[in-house]
């Protein structure tokens, strides 16, 4: 039932919409594909599917290596423990607005934090806004900050639930903590990773928050729309230009691209564990 009402109902609702010309004036009845074929055609479509991507890209792949190292780490007798392992969620729980103000400092053009560092490399100052690149990096660098503490407590739970005999037996056998760590750990703890995968494809392509604060506000995504990402596309055609039917086809968009992209990482997962049995 509120799978019906909150997630089901949303869904066809707004398939309904997508099909209309639906203005702030009202709806203006029904056209079809329209909206559809419209998107087809839309570079600024296409250039905000591109920047979802290549975030996702930036943002999932050293996101989840660094939670996997980190939960190695925190899986090892260290002193202040505790203190580490709630130091990992600190990100989560961080007030937004104080994301936007962190980051805001760090990246901005004249006296930010990592232009000073590279500076010191004798390497001139970015503006981190300006190209695809150099946003992407940062967004992702956003991304990657707020959620490698959260995968590395899922690592940590799956790596606390492996047998010690495991690693007692291979340690007998001369398998350092290298070895033990790619032999042991990484396939036991195959069904965490193929969940951080999933979860983590899913939000990778509803990016909305990182990329809005980076641009402090700017849901266009820049001046050349360099890092907008569909997400905040589907926001800008619907509550700026209040073109709600070609949002909502903007929206079903979304979820037809997060359904393929997390069959394909099913798919992956699956052919994975068949070839490590």
């Amino acid at each position: 039932m509120l799978f019906a009402l909150f997630g089901l109902f949303p869904l066809i609702y707004t398939a309904w919409v997508s099909l209309r010309a639906w203005d702030l004036t009202g709806d203006a009845g029904f056209v079809g594909l329209r909206n559809y074929s419209r998107l087809a055609g839309d570079p600024d479509f296409w250039n905000a599917m591109v920047n979802t991507l290549g975030l996702f890209v930036l943002s999932t792949v050293p996101q989840l290596c660094f939670a996997l190292v980190i939960a190695g780490l925190l899986n090892r007798p260290i002193r202040a423990l505790m203190m580490f392992r709630l130091g990992v969620l600190a990100p989560i729980v961080t007030s937004v607005a104080a994301v936007a103000i962190v980051f805001g400092q760090l990246y901005g053009r004249d006296t930010g934090l990592v232009n000073g560092a590279i500076g010191l490399a004798g390497i001139g100052p970015i503006d981190w806004q300006a190209s695809k690149t150099s946003s992407w990096i940062a967004v992702a660098s956003m991304v990657n900050w707020r959620w490698t503490g959260y995968n590395a407590l899922i690592y940590l739970a799956a790596i606390q639930a492996i047998p010690r005999d495991l690693y007692e037996a291979a340690q007998i056998d001369g398998a350092g903590a290298i070895r033990q760590f790619r032999s042991i750990t990484v396939p036991l703890i195959r069904p965490a990773l193929i969940f951080t995968v999933v979860m983590s494809a899913i939000g990778g392509m509803q990016l909305f928050t990182e990329p809005l604060l980076f641009g402090q506000g700017d849901v266009s995504g820049g001046s050349l729309r360099q890092f907008q990402t569909i997400a905040m596309y589907m926001f800008e055609q619907s509550f700026q230009n209040f073109d709600y039917g070609y949002g909502s086809a903007i929206a079903w968009a979304i979820f037809l691209l997060t359904v393929v992209v997390g069959v394909a990482n099913a798919l992956i997962a699956r052919r994975w564990k068949g070839g490590t049995q």
